[in-house]
């Protein structure tokens, strides 16, 4: 008997997990909810979602096993706190929470409850990660004394349209969402392949100048009014780390909007938007191919409601430097994205909660994948102030 997962939010994101999981040989149903009761009914006619709800509340009340959260990102922390009291599973994507409190409440509940945490980051399973973790794994770098991620992603391209479409007539006050509350993309990326945790940061924003409404204070939701940051990190190991979160940026984040940077002792990694290198003391390897993830089409029903500069991010395969062999056959021919990492994000929260197993990116890992971004932004406010950044720890063995 496989497990229910109910998805909470019919929006962008949704559709290709709602699709995989009803795939999945370990789901037994997938359900459904949104606030707006039409795009529940739409998506659930779509995908042939047969149980919904009218509300997060009335599915709690349930009898579903995990709960998918896929709803506006300062939402996620309340949301997976409550859905854990309520004795579900959860899935969030991401970030995993905006304050320190709830993340440190997620936690708690996964472990006095024994139930599942995983924050859907993409990163994570990204051709670059993957490439890194294997060299790392093998010695080629040598010790990794410094590494950047940057997530790259100018608001003309797809965000006003994806603001638009969750915010309605008020979407401006949430559009100036502050770049650092969102930084999984960038800081996941590096720790994923390093291991470590940051102890220490100092972040410097840069105010937005652009006069239409969004970043400024006095209709952003957030008091915010930076639309660039970027926060260099002490590590655990004395290793440095330094992240570049911008909305404002002549870059082409269509074609890629994470990049990794990783530099060793012995050798490097590289990426820019269109090539990527391995270096060492002898010479130059280009490895572009590696990292690419042939694109599917643009021409489906799923994509209706995504702006078609972000169409590109939805619809990628993987690359050669994925294991398919471990996913699902019943994946074969279904929709991937994000550099290859929804068939493997929707697989091992599966494989998690069927199995009893801790998921990659668990709450301990998630915790320090967001708490960066969360005392980033903290000392921007600052200044640039140098903050402590609490952590904690290992997830248990």
């Amino acid at each position: 008997m496989g497990i229910s997962i109910g998805v909470v939010g019919a929006g962008q994101f949704a559709p290709s997990f709602l699709r995989l999981w009803s795939a999945h040989p370990d789901v037994s149903e997938v359900r459904l909810t949104d606030v707006v009761p039409e795009r529940t009914a739409d998506l659930a006619a779509k995908q042939g979602v047969s149980v919904t709800y009218q509300s997060f509340e009335e599915m709690l009340e349930s009898d579903v096993d995990a709960v998918a959260i896929f709803t506006q990102r300062w939402l996620h922390g309340e949301m997976a706190i409550r859905a854990l009291e309520a004795g579900k599973h959860v899935y969030s994507t991401v970030p995993m929470a905006i304050e320190a409190e709830q993340i440190a409440r997620i936690i708690e509940l996964v472990e006095q409850t024994g139930l599942t945490y995983m924050m859907g980051e993409t990163s994570f399973y990204y051709p670059s990660s993957v490439y890194c973790r294997q060299r790392l794994a093998a010695g080629d770098f040598g010790r990794v004394f410094y590494a950047e991620g940057d997530y790259v992603h100018d608001m003309d391209l797809g965000f006003y349209a994806a603001y638009q479409y969750s915010g309605g007539e008020d979407w401006k006050k949430t559009a100036s969402f502050p770049p650092m509350l969102y930084p999984t993309h960038a800081v996941g990326n590096v720790l994923s392949v390093t291991g470590q945790h940051a102890t220490h940061v100092s972040c410097i924003g840069v105010k937005d100048d652009r006069g239409d409404g969004v970043f400024d204070k006095e209709i952003s939701q957030f008091d915010n009014d930076f639309s660039n940051a970027t926060a260099l990190f002490k590590l655990a190991d004395g290793g440095i780390m330094r992240t570049n979160e911008m909305r404002r940026v002549g870059y082409p984040s269509h074609i890629r909007e994470s990049r990794l940077r990783v530099f060793g002792t012995e050798g490097s990694f590289e990426q820019l938007a269109t090539t990527t290198l391995w270096q060492t003391k002898q010479g130059v390897e280009d490895v572009t191919h590696l990292m690419a993830t042939s694109a599917g089409s643009h021409d489906d029903e799923d994509l209706a409601n995504v702006d078609p500069a972000l169409r590109d991010a939805f619809r990628s395969g993987l690359s050669p430097v994925h294991d398919r062999s471990r996913l699902p056959s019943e994946f074969d021919g279904l929709h991937n994205g994000h550099e290859g990492s929804h068939h493997f994000l929707a697989d091992d929260f599966v494989r998690a909660v069927a199995d009893k197993t801790l998921p990659p990116i668990n709450a301990w890992v998630s915790a320090r994948y967001t708490l960066p971004g969360i005392y980033a932004h903290q000392s921007a406010l600052q200044g640039g102030v140098q903050l402590e950044i609490p952590d904690h720890g290992d997830a248990p063995a």
